[in-house]
């Protein structure tokens, strides 16, 4: 017998992708005098922004009778979309094969082994290079039997979820006070179906891109030349040298290039002022949402995307030794706290 749902049950994994909530930065929503508001996409049950997108690219390729029982989803990626990947197919029951850059946080790898996804490491090498992990995962696909390859960065399904379910829920969230959207761009799939969004509802809405070093889009955007600024970044999955699918169809009306020192100053001012524990996409965004947010002047709403947690950075984001190796040691201080005292006791 199938019973209905009730008003406060989702159905499963799948149900619970999405209808994340919109969180008010109290700390520098007062700094900036606007409301810098952040899209908690950290909360879907994958932990990430990326299971709105592997939800969207498995039940299209069902609806298009590309992927039968028992098949297999291979993707190439920096780990988010593949840890959703991992977590529908095993709510549907398909294989997971997932092939990674191996410069990424070692928590990603072995989160993915534990969900039960098969991992395959291959070096950095650019996109023109035929052993770039997403042509890898290309070929992987086209060599297995029932197999599909998820192609999240040319895949418009990743578009189109964002367009559907992410754009129309910060519109609802926010009331419609909505003066600027910022967001970094890996595939671009939430960039651009939030954007599309919010334009369709008021073109006035600024979207702006955030860019972090080593990036080809944010001089793009502003000359129209894919181009990097700067040698590279401590981000991961986000920053690109093409425009994909994905990107090529997104309303772009600016972007802010970002240094990592800034990121990681954000991602600690994020722990320690708003007690959100979250990885370097959110601090690139919401750096680069408090700069537009001071550019608009007071009184303007900016919203921004919280991708994911910062438990698979805890080796290297939240490590002070890796970041004293990088440089970035000084960007991570933690504000001075008067001691606690209780009864005239000092407590350390």
């Amino acid at each position: 017998m199938t019973h209905s749902l009730g008003a406060g049950i989702r159905n499963g994994f799948s149900g619970a992708v999405g209808g994340t909530p919109l969180l008010r930065l109290r700390a520098l929503s007062a700094e900036t005098g606007c409301e810098i508001l952040g899209k908690a996409e950290f909360m879907n049950p994958g932990g990430s922004v990326k299971d709105r997108a592997a939800l969207a690219i498995v039940s299209q390729a069902e609806k298009r009778g590309e992927l039968a029982a028992g098949g297999t989803v291979v993707e190439g990626t920096a780990g988010n979309t593949g840890i959703g990947l991992a977590h529908v197919c095993n709510e549907r029951g398909y294989r997971c094969v997932i092939v990674m850059p191996d410069n990424q946080s070692p928590a990603k790898y072995e989160l993915l082994a534990t969900l039960g996804a098969e991992v395959h490491r291959v070096p950095v090498v650019p996109y023109s290079n035929p052993n770039q992990y997403q042509k890898v995962a290309a070929r992987l696909a086209a060599s297995l039997p029932g197999a599909i390859w998820s192609n999240q960065f040319d895949n418009v399904a990743n578009r189109e979820i964002h367009l559907a379910t992410t754009g129309p829920e910060i519109w609802q969230q926010s009331g419609g006070h909505i003066d600027a959207f910022v967001a970094a761009s890996g595939t671009g799939g939430t960039f651009s179906g939030v954007s599309e969004f919010l334009h369709s509802r008021r073109r006035e809405i600024r979207c702006v891109l955030a860019d972090p070093p080593g990036s080809s889009l944010y001089a793009y955007v502003r000359n129209g030349t894919l181009q990097a600024t700067g040698s590279g970044s401590i981000t991961e999955g986000i920053g690109i040298a093409r425009i994909t699918a994905n990107l090529a169809l997104a309303r772009i009306d600016d972007a802010v290039h970002v240094e990592d020192t800034e990121t990681v100053r954000f991602v600690y001012r994020l722990l320690n002022e708003e007690g959100l524990f979250l990885g370097s996409t959110s601090g690139i965004n919401v750096a680069a949402a408090v700069r537009v947010a001071r550019d608009l002047g007071p009184g303007h709403t900016v919203v921004t995307v919280l991708c994911d947690g910062g438990a698979n950075y805890q080796s290297r984001l939240y490590n002070r030794e890796w970041l004293q190796m990088k440089g970035l040691a000084a960007a991570a201080a933690s504000p001075a706290r008067a001691p606690l005292q209780l009864g005239g006791v000092l407590v350390a």
